[in-house]
């Protein structure tokens, strides 16, 4: 009687691919990114009427501002995106590995990001006695330099920076998972505590473990780490119920956050949880491969400008924004436009003249493999942001 062996199949690539098999560009991935950043703009400058004190100001989009608010959602996004790909990222490398490539797609993008907030808000000053009114000293851009000005109670160069800080926590919590040894069932044996964790925090104001848990943040960053695994076995019931429990925990924190808002005109909360699920949805499907077969070129020119113009847009933005509108008094809606306009050139500019040249150097410094030997390399929009 012969014996008939069948074949195990073949484990899969860290993106669920099978060996053999080119990792896809995620570039819908891209796509969703700038966008994201372009609605976090879009909630800072359209009601912007605190940087003089004065309700409306001239440039104050009165008709804009009850849709454009509800852009505070792209920070959620982002951190729902980096849930996903800084996990994929991860998946195959050491730590050291690891750190060196987050680091050098953060580093040399946040260097030039500083600095050049520093000159334009030093040669366009806000008046006023506002927020953005003080200038950094010299002590302080230094220190933001490092992107740790958060934990060292440093004033920020741009309030927009206290993402990062989160993102640095998220990448240790990676980090700690890879010195570990990444497998699925660690992964998710993890994140169930960790949304656990989160849920019971908040009972106990001011405890010192919150600031790794962060409760606020947890969902997102633990959804996509979800996602990610889905990529990788979709038939899991364990990931679904975590991936279900995550978003119902979201939803609570995006509609608190929308009656906190406080813009001086109403704003109802129902929509930020409708649009919450809409990215959750559009990136499950990014996740599950619906869009793996989408090759736009011009998504990996906005991926590539969406962490510059990130780090640029608010505090330049507003300088610029303020001078422009004194200096021309062209109607708001140009205004914004053109300073738009100008950050993203300006992000392109950082890309290709900064970050492009930086980034391999820094990683070869620092110890991590050529980006072309990662299982992940066909995934250019990893910046984590």
């Amino acid at each position: 009687m012969t014996t008939v062996t069948r074949a195990r199949p073949a484990p899969l690539a860290p993106d669920g691919a099978r060996p053999g098999r080119r990792a896809p560009r995620l570039v819908a991935l891209d796509g969703l990114r700038l966008l994201c950043a372009l609605a976090v703009a879009g909630y800072h400058f359209g009601d912007s009427w605190w940087l003089d004190g004065v309700h409306p100001p001239a440039y104050h989009l009165p008709a804009a501002a009850p849709v454009l608010i509800y852009g505070f959602l792209g920070v959620e996004a982002f951190f729902l995106i980096s849930g996903f790909v800084i996990l994929m990222s991860g998946w195959g490398r050491t730590v050291r590995q690891f750190a060196a490539s987050r680091a050098a797609r953060l580093y040399p993008a946040f260097w030039a990001g500083v600095l050049i907030t520093t000159v334009v808000t030093a040669v366009l000053p806000i008046d006023g006695g506002l927020p953005f009114a003080r200038l950094p000293g010299r002590g302080d851009v230094l220190v933001n330099l490092t992107m740790l000005a958060e934990p060292l109670n440093t004033p920020l160069v741009d309030t927009v920076y206290w993402t990062l800080w989160c993102e640095l926590r998220f990448y240790l919590i990676v980090a700690c998972l890879i010195a570990g040894g990444l497998t699925d069932r660690r992964v998710k044996v993890f994140a169930t505590g960790w949304l656990l964790a989160a849920l019971v925090l908040p009972a106990f104001p001011g405890a010192v473990l919150a600031q790794v848990v962060m409760p606020d943040f947890a969902p997102y960053f633990i959804a996509g780490m979800t996602m990610f695994l889905l990529r990788r076995n979709r038939r899991d019931p364990w990931l679904w119920g975590l991936l279900a429990a995550c978003w119902l925990f979201a939803l609570h924190l995006v509609h608190q956050r929308a009656l906190d808002l406080k813009p001086g005109f109403p704003v109802p909360a129902w929509p930020a949880p409708l649009a919450l699920t809409v990215v959750f949805l559009i990136l499950l499907a990014v996740a599950l491969g619906a869009t793996d077969r989408l090759t736009l070129r011009g998504l990996g020119t906005a991926g590539a400008l969406t962490y510059p113009f990130y780090l640029l847009h608010q505090r330049a933005g507003y300088s610029l924004i303020r001078t422009l509108h004194t200096e021309t008094g062209w109607r708001p809606s140009l205004v914004i436009g053109c300073v738009v306009g100008i950050l993203l050139g300006t992000a392109w500019v950082v890309h290709r003249l900064v970050e492009r040249p930086l980034a391999p150097r820094l990683r070869r410094i620092l110890g991590g493999r050529p980006e072309k030997d990662v299982a992940v390399a066909a995934l250019p929009n990893m910046r984590g942001l």
